[in-house]
């Protein structure tokens, strides 16, 4: 785990700094329209829509943003969104995970082969990386005045697997089983985290010397910076050396 902590410190500080706020926001807004056209617009009854607004309202989102984005999910005649996976590899057999929401399957297919290519990695079928990703539910909040042995216990109770602090910051790990649990527990103790989300965590890291390293993470930035990516997991070791030299930028 320490390894995935490591990379996910390195994405929360990285994208503080560079992360442009409209395609942050087109991403929060996609969330939310699926949430409602999947279960309706009643946030207490739709756990989904709970959580999209609670991290839409974390990255400082305008209300009648996230009104429109219910309301869009309400019109039966707006697009309808799509969940899609793609798996492959980037050069030096690191293995890569790529998560969509698009509204045209056509193009997002193009532009994932597309980086794959550029970046000499390759596209791979669905389910080829499934022995290397475990999906877990990932959680991190500030830890602020909160009594971390008490939290411990409650977030045990609820299902936490791993739980660790790092720069102020705590994160806890859960089963895919577990994810809705932590959710309402986290609730109840009044902890709004800024990353509540499910995330496919390698269970075996490759490391590459840091000037590769570098390349490859390339191609995953490159996903990221696509407005049809969600999410992008791999399974490249983030080395005390490779996180000190990222830092470095």
């Amino acid at each position: 785990m320490s390894g995935h902590s490591k990379w996910s410190t390195i994405k929360r500080k990285k994208g503080a700094a560079d992360s442009k706020r409209s395609k942050l926001f087109s991403k929060l807004v996609k969330d939310i329209t699926i949430a409602v056209k999947e279960s309706g617009n009643d946030v207490d009854s739709n756990p989904r829509l709970r959580l999209a607004i609670s991290l839409a309202k974390s990255a400082s989102m305008p209300k009648d943003n996230i009104l429109r984005a219910i309301k869009k999910g309400d019109d039966k005649d707006s697009a309808n969104y799509v969940e899609l996976n793609y798996e492959g590899y980037a050069a030096h057999g690191i293995a890569v995970f790529v998560e969509c929401t698009t509204d045209n399957t056509q193009r997002t297919v193009s532009n994932v082969r597309s980086i794959f290519n550029k970046y000499s990695g390759s596209l791979g079928k669905n389910g080829s990386l499934s022995f290397i990703f475990d999906r877990k539910g990932i959680f991190s909040f500030p830890v602020g005045d909160l009594d971390m042995e008490d939290l411990e216990l409650e977030i045990i109770d609820a299902g936490a697997e791993d739980f660790e602090i790092e720069d102020d910051m705590a994160t806890i790990t859960t089963s895919l089983e577990d994810f809705g649990s932590m959710v309402k527990k986290l609730e109840e103790l009044n902890i709004e985290p800024e990353t509540a989300e499910l995330q496919r965590v390698p269970n075996t890291t490759d490391k590459l010397d840091v000037e590769t390293a570098k390349k490859v993470l390339k191609m995953i930035d490159a996903f990221e910076a696509d407005d049809d990516v969600v999410n992008v997991f791999h399974n490249l070791e983030m080395t005390d050396e490779l996180q000190a030299a990222l830092e470095e930028e």
